[in-house]
């Protein structure tokens, strides 16, 4: 259980400094520190990712730094793209999901580091 808290105070402190939690922090932790595999870890980040985002939403909101807009133009499509990975994600193994998701992850610490 102190894992669980562990992962849940670290998924909640990058979202809200970063805008990011579940995939970059949550699903490899729950794979790390709980012990599960890809599938239940990514399952179990985005039903956190809910409770995480109304939360953070609501308090950037609050401040003004919200374009509701661009929230929608990027938020409407994601929701087909994340209907396409739930999809794709049942026909993966999840040994493959686990190694492509740790090369997204190198591939963007590089890209954040040539960046800035």
């Amino acid at each position: 259980m102190a894992r669980l808290l562990v992962v849940g105070l670290a998924g909640g402190a990058f979202s809200g400094l970063l805008g990011v939690g579940g995939g970059a922090v949550i699903v490899p932790l729950l794979m790390a520190l709980a012990w599960m595999d890809a599938r239940h870890a990514t399952a179990t980040s985005l039903a956190s990712i809910a409770i995480i985002a109304v939360w953070g939403v609501a308090s950037y909101a609050a401040l003004g730094n919200v374009d509701w807009l661009l929230a929608l133009v990027v938020g409407i499509p994601a929701l087909f793209g994340t209907l396409i990975g739930v999809r794709l994600r049942a026909r993966v193994s999840t040994q493959a999901i686990a190694r492509a998701f740790a090369v997204l992850l190198l591939a963007s610490a590089i890209a954040l580091v040539v960046a800035h």
